[in-house]
């Protein structure tokens, strides 16, 4: 990274391993990943801009704007955006839009200066529909697939958002001021998000958190057609390996307290999930293909 990139990125040291799901894994073709890897690298950066607690927002914003401005080929080149430099010439390479982008730019602002959301419905529409919905789309439309199958892969990433969204709970509050939990829903139980700074849910909030899994979990419904609609077979693999784990952390949330602990899946148990998923993925495509015949 050159010095000038350093004065505009604030990097948290997560990478893809610490993602709810496989980022450009062994799955995708091979041809592909690295589109993927620069696409993330891209992601990456500009969450890692809007979550920096030293920044105010309007230097977050500025930042921002000018990932946004580099990903549209505006501006000199400016070697800080030198990710988004990269990916504007793989979204060239590959016919993808620069939407996609853009989306997750807007997103990003709106988390520098939008700190509660007044339902479910506008967590979803305003929200994760820019903040999640962009990164499967990218994917389909990077792969060639029909833009039909937007549908269900809004609803998975939607869900696999708002799944981080209640594995962070606690530290969105603590360190960002920063609550996606539908203020309507607190509301009904009488609650103000101060209940996030117990050590444990207490039994209004627990209620909080289960009418969003449920949510989550309805999405999953819809989510679960994407990988029968995909022609790759190997997006519908990892499609399916995502779903799975999906499907695993809401059940933990469900099950677990997020906000005494961060629920989590471990390496081995995140591997043997999504091994599942690919297999229910490939045993489901076997089952059409002899229904078919």
């Amino acid at each position: 990274m050159t010095d000038r990139a350093e004065q505009v990125e604030t990097p948290s040291g997560k990478g893809a391993e610490d993602e709810n799901f496989p980022v450009g894994s062994l799955l995708l073709p091979k041809a592909l990943r690295p589109h993927v890897a620069l696409f993330y690298d891209f992601a990456r950066a500009i969450d890692d801009i809007a979550d920096n607690p030293s920044l105010k927002p309007a230097e977050k914003t500025a930042r921002l704007d000018g990932f946004a401005a580099a990903i549209l080929g505006r501006g000199s080149g400016d070697p800080a955006y030198r990710k988004a430099h990269l990916l504007r010439a793989s979204l060239i390479a590959t016919g993808v839009t620069t939407q996609h982008c853009i989306d997750l730019v807007t997103a990003f602002k709106r988390d520098a200066t939008v700190l509660r959301y007044a339902s479910w419905e506008e967590l979803i529409d305003q929200y994760c529909m820019l903040s999640a919905a962009p990164v499967g789309r990218y994917l389909l439309d990077l792969h060639g697939e029909d833009p039909s199958g937007y549908g269900a892969s809004d609803a998975l990433c939607n869900a696999l958002q708002v799944i981080n969204h209640l594995q962070d709970c606690k530290d969105d509050f603590l360190n960002l001021n920063r609550v996606y939990l539908p203020q309507d829903w607190l509301a009904a139980e009488g609650l103000t998000v101060s209940a996030l700074e117990a050590p444990h849910a207490n039994p209004g909030l627990r209620r909080v958190l289960d009418r969003c899994i449920d949510g989550t979990e309805k999405l999953l419904v819809e989510a679960r057609t994407l990988p029968g609609q995909l022609k790759s077979r190997r997006l519908a693999y990892e499609s399916g390996a995502i779903v799975a784990l999906a499907e695993r952390l809401a059940t933990l949330l469900r099950q677990r307290d997020p906000v005494a602990r961060r629920v989590e899946l471990a390496k081995p148990a995140f591997l043997f999930v999504a091994a599942r998923g690919v297999l229910r993925t490939f045993l489901d495509g076997g089952a059409r293909e002899k229904a078919a015949a």
